[in-house]
């Protein structure tokens, strides 16, 4: 193989690489800003959720199943609907106990 042929596949495969990279970039720093906000959104349920417990005069068994279940998640990370799915479980804990103040 000459010089020159080697010289065009070596720049070839750097300009498709660079092609793939390109595309692929966006898309990683998205997912990754919206994993991120998930999971802050659900950290924010959570705590609200606690602060809902600490206040109710009374135990919800249901609700504390709930927050439970939320914090498990969160402590496990994950993905976004991982994260999606503990803040809905921190948020209808949250909504049990303002009820039953």
């Amino acid at each position: 193989m000459s010089h020159t042929l080697l010289v065009w596949l070596v720049g070839g495969l750097l300009l498709v690489g660079a092609g793939f990279a390109t595309a692929l970039l966006p898309r990683w720093r998205a997912r990754e800003r919206e994993r991120r906000t998930a999971w802050s959104t659900a950290r924010a349920a959570i705590d609200s959720a606690a602060v809902s417990r600490d206040a109710a005069a009374t135990r919800v068994p249901q609700a504390e199943r709930l927050l439970t279940r939320a914090e498990s998640m969160a402590a496990g990370r994950g993905g976004a609907s991982a994260a999606r799915a503990a803040a809905q479980h921190a948020r209808e804990a949250d909504r049990l106990w303002r009820t039953h103040q």
